[in-house]
């Protein structure tokens, strides 16, 4: 099978009712989008990626009426940080009706749902009678893919049709909160801050930590570079590790080794996350040993960014 790149949503559709899986563009990375109510096809995504089938999906619908479908039931606050935050990378994870299969929630009784922010998506999703169940379109563990060709490279001929949709405009993934009990928790920080969160509902507990994920983007290890990736004191790792080709992830300022890249020179949060993943993976094909990455802000969008620099760094 050769892969396609094309901007034919209907093409994508068409597939898709085939059983297909497609690789779509969110705002946030690609997705490998699949049926979300065809176990066979979802079953697809994780030989494709060879994900452990003990990591739930993410389902994505068109449109927010759509959210019963895959959802059995609304806590309180879920409507209006719908109306707040979709379409966008905000994944609300909620009790599940049966239709959904246990393949794509790795068998809990909850799913991870969201609306995504990308107009081709969008298009697309409106165009299908079902929603699709789409995890980040690269194989399991390795760094996210933001543009189509990204994709092309990491699954080469493993998928019939990437559709294209240009540069990811967010760069990480969605943030992703549930309900447990009578509270929000947070279970990965991203796309949306968890200020902006609790400026609608307010105050989002911090979910425990789980051997089992309770919900998509848990595992400890994750998004990694095949080279080790330090992060810290950027000053201290270069003596820590004199003698490597090193290649370093900086906020805005350049350091002297052989890759110095800086997510944003105008130390802006959002244009950091949406280069982190595309300078990761740049890293990784360079001639460096070694990443070192600074720690960013512990605000905003830098939390996600953080949580993907301490993830890629997670011993594997």
């Amino acid at each position: 099978m050769s892969v396609h790149v094309g901007t034919d949503p209907e093409h994508a559709g068409q597939l898709l009712r085939r059983g297909e899986v497609v690789a779509i563009p969110t705002e946030t990375v690609y997705g490998l989008a699949a049926n979300a109510f065809d176990s066979e096809a979802v079953l697809r995504i994780f030989t494709t990626k060879q994900r452990p089938s003990f990591d739930p999906l993410i389902v994505h619908i068109g449109r927010p009426a759509d959210v019963h479908s895959v959802v059995r039931e609304l806590p309180p606050g879920a409507e209006d940080l719908m109306h707040a935050f979709w379409p966008g990378p905000l994944t609300l994870v909620l009790p599940k009706r049966p239709e959904v299969p246990d393949i794509v929630t790795s068998g809990l009784d909850t799913v991870g749902v969201r609306m995504p922010a990308h107009p081709m998506a969008l298009q697309l999703l409106q165009l299908l009678e079902f929603p699709l169940a789409a995890p980040s379109a690269n194989p399991f563990g390795y760094v996210s893919p933001t543009t189509a060709q990204h994709v092309a490279d990491q699954l080469g001929e493993a998928i019939p049709y990437i559709l294209d949709g240009g540069a990811c405009a967010v760069g990480v993934e969605s943030t992703i909160i549930g309900w447990e009990g009578d509270r929000w928790v947070l279970y990965r920080p991203g796309g949306v801050p968890v200020e902006a969160i609790e400026a609608v509902i307010g105050r989002v507990d911090a979910a425990m930590q789980q051997v089992v994920p309770a919900a998509p983007g848990m595992l400890e290890s994750h998004y990694a570079p095949r080279k080790p990736v330090y992060v810290g004191d950027v000053t201290t790792l270069q003596e820590k590790y004199a003698g490597r080709r090193l290649g370093v992830i900086s906020f805005s300022r350049s350091y002297t080794v052989e890759r110095s890249m800086a997510l944003s020179l105008q130390g802006d949060l959002a244009e950091a996350a949406r280069n982190l993943f595309a300078v990761l993976r740049e890293l990784d094909a360079s001639d460096v040993d070694v990443i070192l990455a600074e720690r960013f802000p512990d605000e905003g969008l830098g939390r996600a960014i953080n949580d993907r620099l301490r993830r890629a760094a997670a011993k594997r």
